[in-house]
């Protein structure tokens, strides 16, 4: 098939002309010319600068403009005006974009162009230029550096009314620190950038060693660094890139897990994949959430400032693995990516494929290339400088003869023949004599002039041995390269891993819903463990805290906090922090304050634990007006909290215990020193509304001061403490008195029981009691444990003054939950644990 061009006359004369050209032809020729124009001019960077030609441009521009990191910041506006009418005709845009690239740090490992003010992010587009101010980067001197000293060649630009360099200088090797992207015509480009340090490391082992293997390089770069930071999954990809030129390694976010709340875990983000953007993470996160395709997240909050920097927190909800969590995240979102290196880039005008000596090769050569010539311009110009100080000592040395012969001469063309011709000089040297003032031919610039030629002679020599020697070139080089790495070297920023199935994966997705304790301590401290028996009755542990209630539960089960107003409020076991399953003994450092789930009134605190199993025996309550309850667990299942006993005015509970079995015994203990044992059978179970039954009776005055439950299969102790109801809290250490529990026999419900201790003078009420499963410990405010007497042998004699006073007593649990219930006051095992 062919074309008909038609060429329309200029004047009446001239006979139409029709020219056939192929259309096939034609394609294919155009289609070469525009392929090769977009893959030369456009699209490839030099494999020696590492620059694409509209970023060379605006460099050299820039350069040539003054605007060094010194100066100020002038209209990227400017900037792209002038690259764009004088080397750069491929219209604005394209030039504003590359001049933003080479600002934005999370493009560039050593960006090239100083910002000042909006150039993105990357998931926002930057300003216009008209907005934004530019100047070059400190790193970018070093590609223009030298440039002014015959090291590159120069071209004419599109118009050739101007000249542009066709590479630059590069002092270091700019192509593999900051990489490259582009699409060409049938071919594309993708390189990931590294770090400045370790490339110019191997860099100046090749240039030390040329036939330097892959592998000696590769000790120096062992992967990518990306701007972003991040983690790269998969080296094996890496190795591949290197030694083809192509290959693919996955790039991962920097996750940890932390506690973003006092009741949950979170996953937070402190770096991203390279190019990925938080607002593009949080979208795909939500679209997830909202498509219920990822689960167990509740919350997701983007902290990212400019001081701060990149922060993405995810709150997971209880009872999900964050780990688990975050593995799926990196599956089903851009928290993983993968990265495929394609390092195609010029070499001699041609598109090549490189891998990492290559690139390192072509480079070195550059560089040696720019060092050899920079060498011989300096000679050149020193000879130059040289030639001309010889001439100029020659008229000091014979001044009054130049004098002469100059005024005698006719004109200035004389005189410069003559001097050349009486003095020996060439007409270079006599002109420079002509043309230099009077004010200079003294006998002090003759010393000057002889200390410059010395100088001169001495860098004129040293230039003359680097360029007759390659070593000593290389080693100038090296030197070079070396400094450069010094003053504009960071550390690196990218993790390297080998490829792997994370340990995460492997974890489910959700908490199972097994079998556990909770733990309330007696600085009202909530948490739950790993395991249903964890607690012994070791002598060995050391008091700093000790637990007032431990309940049975399931992970995902609930129990109940009963306040001393007679109220149980539901909390959920998942919102509990979990111990560590190798606690020994269990320590509730890491638990949360009570009053986190549980929001009490003024004066009402937390008194114990229920389990609310339907199938139990229920709660046994006690009051400080002497009531019991047993109540009935028919508990509410759609109330978060509800009454568990009414209570009368100035009543209170002071007690409340999870029942295991109706053969254990219910205890009271009144502030007159009076205790109370009866079978639990002997309370009938009552429903919520109700308010219990009488449990004892209270002589004028007295109250209960301790209720608890306690099986009288096991060794147990009774501790006391007495004092005066006149002095200050906190300033009455007491009078302590431990005795066997079993001294004191059983006696009907409603009565008044038997005496537990024989106040002393000075004493007239007790201030705190206890009873439950030995050994007794007993810790003072401070966390401090404090030393009981030693067990007196029988129920009513009298106490020992305490050295300090004492905050809470416990006991401990045996490895059978079932058949050690825990009292309500101070129960269980001593903790080590700083409250």
């Amino acid at each position: 098939m062919a074309r008909r061009t038609t060429t329309p006359p200029l004047d009446e004369d001239f006979e139409e002309r029709i020219v056939d050209i192929d259309v096939s032809m034609e394609m294919r020729t155009s289609f070469l010319e525009y392929a090769y124009s977009v893959i030369y001019q456009r699209a490839l960077p030099d494999a020696r600068d590492g620059l694409k030609p509209v970023q060379r441009r605006i460099l050299y521009s820039m350069s040539e403009m003054g605007l060094r990191p010194d100066r100020g910041h002038v209209k990227s506006s400017r900037v792209v005006g002038d690259v764009m009418g004088k080397l750069h005709p491929h219209g604005d845009t394209a030039i504003y974009d590359a001049l933003v690239r080479m600002a934005q740090p999370f493009s560039m490992r050593l960006p090239l162009v100083d910002g000042h003010g909006n150039f993105g992010s990357p998931d926002d587009l930057p300003a216009a230029m008209r907005y934004t101010e530019a100047r070059l980067a400190p790193a970018a001197m070093l590609m223009v550096q030298s440039i002014d000293e015959e090291t590159v060649d120069f071209k004419p630009n599109y118009d050739g009314q101007e000249t542009e360099p066709t590479v630059l200088p590069s002092a270091f090797p700019n192509l593999l620190v900051n990489g490259a992207a582009g699409i060409a015509v049938g071919m594309a480009t993708n390189m990931a950038p590294h770090n400045l340090v370790e490339v110019i490391a191997a860099a100046r082992h090749l240039v030390a060693h040329p036939e330097a293997t892959l592998d000696e390089l590769m000790r120096f770069v062992p992967g990518p660094d990306l701007p972003t930071g991040g983690t790269v999954i998969g080296l094996a990809g890496i190795r591949d890139a290197y030694e083809t030129g192509r290959g693919t390694f996955r790039m991962r976010a920097k996750a940890t897990i932390e506690q973003v709340t006092p009741r949950r875990k979170g996953i937070v983000v402190t770096e991203l994949p390279f190019n990925v953007g938080p607002e593009r993470v949080v979208t795909k996160i939500k679209e997830l959430v909202t498509s219920k395709r990822i689960s167990g997240i509740s919350d997701l909050k983007d902290l990212t400032d400019r001081h701060k920097g990149l922060r993405l927190v995810i709150e997971i909800k209880n009872g999900y693995h964050p780990e688990a969590v975050l593995a799926e995240l990196y599956r089903l979102t851009p928290m993983e990516e993968t990265f495929g290196i394609n390092n195609v880039a010029l070499v001699d005008g041609q598109p090549r494929t490189l891998g990492l000596r290559e690139l390192l090769r072509v480079y070195v050569d550059h560089r040696l290339e720019v060092v050899r010539r920079r060498s011989s311009y300096r000679r050149r110009r020193r000879e130059e400088r040289l030639h001309l100080v010889d001439g100029l000592i020659v008229a000091l040395l014979n001044i009054d003869e130049v004098i002469q012969v100059i005024r005698s001469s006719d004109d200035t063309a004389q005189a410069r023949a003559r001097l050349m011709e009486v003095f020996d000089l060439s007409e270079i040297q006599a002109t420079y004599i002509l043309d230099t003032p009077l004010r200079r031919l003294t006998r002090f610039d003759r010393l000057e002039l002889e200390r410059e030629r010395e100088t001169l002679q001495r860098e004129i020599d040293e230039l003359t041995a680097i360029l007759s020697s390659d070593d000593r070139l290389r080693r100038v080089v090296s030197g070079e390269l070396q400094e450069i790495a010094k003053t504009y070297g960071t550390p690196r920023r990218t993790v390297l891993l080998e490829a792997g199935t994370p340990a995460s994966e492997a974890i489910p997705l959700e908490v199972a819903d097994d079998p556990c304790l909770v733990l309330l301590s007696s600085t009202g401290l909530l948490a739950r463990t790993s395991g249903v028996s964890p607690l012994g009755s070791g002598e060995e542990r050391s008091s700093h805290d000790v637990l007032v209630s431990v309940v049975r539960s399931t992970v995902r089960g609930e129990v109940g906090v009963v306040t001393s107003a007679g109220r149980l409020v539901r909390v959920s076991v998942l919102d509990l922090p979990a111990l560590p399953p190798s606690a020994s003994p269990p320590s509730v450092s890491g638990g949360h304050p009570v009053s986190e789930y549980v929001e009490l009134s003024p004066g009402e605190r937390v008194v114990g634990l229920g389990s609310l199993d339907p199938q139990g025996l229920g709660l046994a309550l006690g009051t400080a007006q002497g009531m019991v309850k047993r109540v009935v667990p028919d508990y509410p299942v759609n109330r978060d909290e509800f009454e568990v006993i009414g209570l009368k005015p100035d009543d209170s509970v002071i007690g409340a215990v999870e029942l295991t079995s109706e053969e254990h015994d219910l205890v009271f203990i009144a502030s007159d020193a009076q205790l109370l044992r009866y079978p639990a059978s002997a309370v009938r179970p009552q429903g919520r509304p109700a308010g219990g039954m009488a449990g004892i009776r209270l002589d004028g005055g007295a109250r209960a001061v301790w209720f608890g439950v306690v099986d009288p299969g096991r060794e147990s102790r009774v501790v006391t403490i007495a004092g005066s109801a006149t002095a200050l809290p906190g300033t009455d250490a007491g009078g302590a008195k431990v005795s066997d529990y079993a001294e004191f026999p059983p006696k009907g419900r409603a009565t008044g029981g038997v005496r537990a201790q024989r106040f002393l003078k000075g004493e007239d009420l007790l201030i705190m009691a206890w009873a439950g499963p030995v050994p007794v410990k007993a810790v003072s405010s401070t966390g401090k444990p404090v030393d009981l007497p030693a067990e007196l042998g029988r129920r009513d004699g009298s106490g020992v003054r305490l050295a300090q006073g004492v905050a809470a007593i416990g006991g401990a649990l045996g490895t059978d939950l079932a058949a050690s219930p825990t009292p309500a006051s101070a129960a269980a095992v001593a903790l080590d644990t700083e409250v």
